[in-house]
């Protein structure tokens, strides 16, 4: 199994070479950024399974990277403070934090806390669905398109993950109403038609996952 990476990010190069030499001996491959700026740069070219993030930088602050990863990415990333205040924490959670660790801190506290946080993120990936960059979490009722998180109402999720469920097969709209909307739904099929419309509107270049079937209904096709 190849070995994690993990994005180290902070101004101090003391605090820099005391984690990322403690991380290496603990197996993980390490990379390290100065600042904000130089920290979207490698991330973006290097993609690292984890990133430990200062907040206090020059550039970018912390705040400013996280938000910038959380737009594309859901990688786990770890926000560090010289500050222990819970506002800094609730703020940091809300711009989509994994994790909270005030300075100074234990090294093996550190190396938990990215176990616990691999081991998570194995456990929700083995829940997700994949289809090609089309990404179905059932148990948190989310939807990503390469990553990105599309917003899609009750009715939306269900019907997307009927038609996952049955991948392969023409539905006819019968079928989706009632298995959709169940068997006391009073409309008629028109409404299936309307829904598929405004899914696939939501997910863009992977609309064409849900294909039409002249005469029949719909088909969930992934591409071999």
């Amino acid at each position: 199994m190849a070995e994690k990476k993990i994005l180290v990010v902070d101004d101090e190069m003391r605090m820099r070479k005391l984690v990322g030499d403690f991380l290496k001996k603990e197996g993980y491959a390490v990379r390290e950024a100065a600042d904000g700026r130089q920290a979207l740069e490698i991330f973006q070219r290097e993609h690292p399974d984890l990133v430990i993030l200062d907040v206090m930088m020059p550039e970018y602050d912390g705040w400013a990277v996280c938000r910038e990863i959380r737009k594309t990415s859901r990688v786990p990333i770890i926000m560090l403070t010289a500050r222990g205040e819970e506002e800094d924490e609730l703020f940091g959670f809300d711009l989509g934090a994994d994790e909270y660790i005030a300075k100074p801190f234990s090294l093996k506290i550190l190396a938990a806390r990215i176990q616990a946080l691999f081991r998570r993120l194995e456990n929700r990936q083995v829940a997700i669905r994949n289809y090609d960059g089309l990404e179905i979490d059932e148990p948190g009722r989310n939807v990503y398109v390469n990553g990105e998180r599309i917003e899609l109402t009750p009715k939306e999720f269900d019907l997307l993950l009927y038609l996952a469920d049955n991948a392969g097969r023409a539905l006819n709209r019968d079928q989706i109403l009632n298995a959709v909307w169940n068997y006391d739904y009073f409309g008629d099929t028109r409404t299936v038609d309307t829904h598929i419309k405004r899914l696939r509107l939501k997910l863009g270049e992977k609309s064409e996952l849900i294909q039409t079937v002249r005469g029949v209904g719909y088909r969930f096709e992934v591409k071999k």
